[in-house]
């Protein structure tokens, strides 16, 4: 085990001021909820195991979670804002495979843009707090604006799902953008199944299938379900037969290219949205407020800048996501970002919206040996 950071008092002592009620996860988790939601990079770095029922398990590799699903089992009320300091288990990592990571989850609080700029405000806080005297740059971007350029575009909801999906990893931004500008043609399907795919049949389809497998003495329980295959065969089809004009595959790389301070994020996206005949509607008006609100914490927004292509990679945000890392630092030192349809995905009755970041108190640590 890793020796507990020297900051950590500091630490508990802020999320106290900052009205953060302290909580403690257990260190094995389920793993399905990361393995569903957690995206691809994190996925791969997860240390599984068994428990003796069989049930798959994992060392937690992130708090965001086992939060959420601690909140949901507990039946807490909403707002609620929980902090918490402890250690993550992540394979490959460069700097040791266990690492202490501390944080905030801001649930249930309606008032998305305010909630956002506090949760920027406590990370950019306890940085300050760890870090004095140290230059911290905020990237900023947002998934709800970028969701919102693909519907106005006039892309069909499969292309609007891929691409959303790929928001935050670059490789496969760049992978869909080109596969959009070019789409791959499919000659691998035979003249019965590909008919089937054309006509949009999924239950002659699912039919195909399900005959097939058993053929070929497939459990259907063992996998994809027939059903399944026949909707993603489909989806698949349909993304080919788009082809994106000139004119929005301009504009959409054009809006991907906008990287401006945080002061004149809202008016360049306006310029954008005029000049390509877009409206984007709530998503810049919650974009803009956002803005106000986060000046209004006197942060410096001199040191904040938005940019339209940047993502993280966990597949559970839907809005504002932001990185922080020291000036001319290499990795960023806090992350985070609104989840709002995380928690009924792990089985909210009703939809609690939230935001949160974690902090990395090893790289942290690393920053502060070098300047003592």
């Amino acid at each position: 085990m890793t020796s507990r950071p020297a900051i950590a008092a500091d630490i508990a002592k802020l999320f106290a001021a900052r009205d953060t009620h302290a909580v403690e996860v257990a260190v094995l988790q389920p793993a399905d909820p990361f393995l569903d939601m957690a995206g691809e990079d994190l996925r791969r770095r997860i240390f599984l195991t068994e428990s003796e029922t069989g049930k798959t398990l994992c060392l937690r590799p992130e708090f965001t979670i086992p939060v959420c699903l601690d909140h949901i089992a507990s039946q807490a009320g909403t707002p609620r804002r929980y902090s918490y300091l402890g250690e993550v288990f992540r394979q490959r990592r460069e700097g040791g495979n266990e690492f202490f990571q501390a944080g905030i989850e801001d649930l249930g609080d309606r008032d998305t843009p305010q909630a956002d700029a506090r949760s920027l405000a406590d990370a950019h806080a306890l940085l300050s707090l760890a870090l004095p005297g140290k230059t911290l740059n905020v990237t900023l971007g947002d998934q709800t604006i970028f969701e919102a350029v693909l519907a106005a575009l006039g892309l069909p909801r499969g292309w609007r799902m891929r691409l959303a999906r790929a928001f935050g990893s670059a490789p496969m931004l760049e992978a869909a953008l080109a596969d959009l500008a070019n789409p791959p043609r499919n000659g691998q399907l035979s003249g019965s199944v590909a008919a089937l795919v054309l006509d949009g049949d999924l239950d002659g389809l699912s039919a195909h299938i399900a005959g097939g497998m058993e053929e070929a003495g497939l459990s259907a329980s063992a996998g994809r379900s027939p059903s399944d295959i026949a909707r993603r065969l489909i989806e698949k089809a349909e993304l080919r037969s788009v082809r994106l004009s000139n004119e929005a595959f301009s504009a959409l790389k054009t809006f991907l290219a906008i990287d401006v301070p945080l002061g004149s994020a809202a008016q360049a996206l306006e310029a954008f949205a005029a000049s390509a005949g877009l409206s984007l509607g709530a998503a810049l008006d919650n974009f803009a407020a956002r803005g106000k609100a986060i000046e209004a914490h006197g942060l410096p927004t001199a040191t904040i800048h938005y940019d339209a292509a940047f993502g993280r990679p966990l597949d559970y945000y839907t809005g504002l996501v932001f990185e922080i890392a020291v000036e001319n630092g290499e990795r960023p030192l806090a992350g985070g970002g609104r989840y709002d349809r995380l928690l009924t995905l792990l089985g909210a009755r009703t939809p609690i919206p939230g935001v949160g970041f974690s902090v990395w108190l090893d790289r942290i640590e690393a920053l502060r040996e070098t300047a003592s």
